[in-house]
């Protein structure tokens, strides 16, 4: 009974954090979920209620099956690569994640920020009509990289 709610709280923590959107978390998801899934084939080898499948009396009806223990530890040897190969991404990826919330410190809750003296900047250089009209273009006319003309 302890071995069923061990596994069903390691796969519920494990739903709860893949659901997040940090690849941290997911990754820690993972981890918890291939440790539930382990304890799960593990209790399917009936470790409980008979004695381990090593010594003198190797009887099947006395002694745990040995097949589940054989898929655990194949298990456990997968799950560990698997979150090399996450932790890898999610390193490589850092740069261009965009997953976490970055909301400024000075934003309203409405999502507009304050300016303290920021809005007269651009009728102060004398060209407030263009400033619109050029924004993505180089000095000679011609639109910035990745920017598509209207």
């Amino acid at each position: 009974m302890t071995l069923a709610l061990t596994a069903g709280l390691l796969i519920a923590g494990a739903v709860y954090l893949i659901l997040q959107r940090e690849m941290f978390r997911v990754i820690l998801g993972f981890i918890l979920f291939s440790h539930g899934a382990n304890l799960i084939l593990f209790a399917a080898g009936g470790t409980s209620q008979r004695a381990e499948p090593i010594g003198g009396d190797l009887d099947p009806a006395t002694v745990a099956d040995p097949l589940p223990q054989a898929f655990v530890l194949t298990a456990i040897v997968i799950a560990f690569s698997i979150t090399i190969v996450m932790l890898m991404l999610a390193v490589a990826g850092r740069r261009a994640d965009d997953t976490h919330d970055s909301i400024p410190d000075d934003a309203d809750d409405d999502g507009s920020a304050e300016h303290d003296g920021d809005a007269g900047s651009a009728e102060d250089d004398g060209d407030a009509g263009r400033a619109g009209a050029t924004a993505g273009a180089d000095p000679g006319g011609a639109p910035a990289r990745g920017v598509q003309p209207r």
